[in-house]
């Protein structure tokens, strides 16, 4: 118990950890993960969870009585009884283990500025320095269709980026990704992906979980990223006895898949911007000249005489989009001039940066 590999982690429960077959929250096995998130959090690991099953806790709560809603609202609905529920049974149990939890919503809007993503970070922040463990989840009452997240993959791994912390761990119900069908016997799970030259896109089946929005190519394609900007990400069966325990505080070899992070990490407004994709309000348009500029291995920063056409509407310090000339989107960036400006600076010679490598990260 005194080998600590990661000090401060991010958790990521699912919804086919916490639902049973039927829908219904599986309390004894949400019981078993506080128990050994409390085991962590004694042995001075900093814990954060990004806990799924609001939804279908409300879904089980009052489902029969929705009546005739539209799918929206009864989400909405759904969520609103659930995330109740669900913080109340990790209120109750975190406090069998004398420890304090508080609850965490957010949304994709309140992230999509520097300034409220720095006011999130706080936040959590002083709960960890509080000895608070912090309970996340998307805020489902007010999150619909382009507003919401793909699913707690992707907000797992924009918050353990944003706290800079050593490991991502994603709790699904299977050990991790099969070199096949996991049906099939004779697969077996993928012990380690390497930040270059692991291929593993002929693996992963796009099929979502059966209660949350996701699946394992949401997981495969969030993992990568976090990896990227230095991060261990472990996806792991949260359905295992002591699984989080092993995987955190044990010294036995445990069944999962892991993401071997980047050796150069990126900085604190990088990361930011790495998960800005979804709040992009416009495109920049590049030539070959600075495509091949951007993807060589010096830094460079993009500059007017390699834009080629903007499109859409923003103001300065906007998030955009940069699109190579193949039409592909390579990345994002925060924008030094407003649209109107850009437009006027196409193809310039010797003008300031549109965007500067400090704020600039490409996929």
């Amino acid at each position: 118990m005194e080998n600590i590999r990661y000090k401060k982690v991010v958790i990521k429960i699912g919804s086919n950890v916490l639902a049973r077959p039927d829908g219904t929250l599986d309390v004894t096995r949400m019981s078993a993960l506080v128990d050994q998130i409390a085991v962590l959090h004694r042995a001075g690991v900093e814990v954060i969870v990004v806990s799924s099953g609001a939804v279908a806790s409300g879904r089980s709560e009052i489902g029969a009585r929705t009546g005739k809603l539209d799918p929206v609202s009864a989400r909405q609905l759904f969520s609103a009884v659930g995330q109740a529920k669900l913080i109340n049974r990790y209120f109750d149990m975190f406090r069998d283990w004398g420890l304090a939890c508080g609850q965490v919503l957010t949304t994709k809007e309140s992230l999509s500025t520097r300034d409220h993503y720095l006011n999130q970070k706080n936040c959590m922040g002083a709960m960890l320095a509080n000895g608070v463990i912090p309970i996340v989840n998307e805020n489902d009452t007010i999150s619909v269709t382009e507003l919401m997240f793909t699913d707690n993959d992707e907000l797992s791994g924009l918050v353990s980026t944003m706290m800079d912390t050593e490991a991502l761990i994603i709790l699904s119900n299977v050990d991790g990704i099969y070199n096949g069908d996991p049906a099939d016997p004779t697969t077996e799970v993928i012990r380690e992906i390497r930040p270059e030259g692991d291929d593993i896109a002929g693996y992963v089946r796009a099929g979502r979980s059966q209660f949350g929005r996701g699946g394992m190519l949401t997981k495969s394609r969030i993992a990568r990223k976090v990896a990227a900007e230095g991060v261990t990400v472990i996806i792991a069966n949260g359905k295992r006895d002591g699984i989080l325990v092993d995987l955190v505080l044990g010294d036995r070899e445990v069944t999962c898949t892991r993401f071997v992070p980047s050796p150069r990490p990126i900085s604190g407004v990088k990361k930011w911007i790495a998960h800005c994709e979804g709040f992009a309000k416009g495109e920049v348009h590049i030539n070959q000249g600075a495509y091949e500029a951007l993807c060589a291995p010096r830094a460079v920063s993009l500059l007017p005489v390699g834009v080629s056409r903007v499109e859409g509407e923003f103001e300065k310090d906007d998030i955009v989009r940069i699109v190579a000339p193949t039409g592909e989107a390579i990345g994002v960036g925060r924008i030094a001039v407003d649209s109107d400006k850009a437009r006027q600076t196409i193809g310039q010679k010797g003008a300031r940066p549109l965007i500067h490598y400090d704020y600039l990260y490409l996929d």
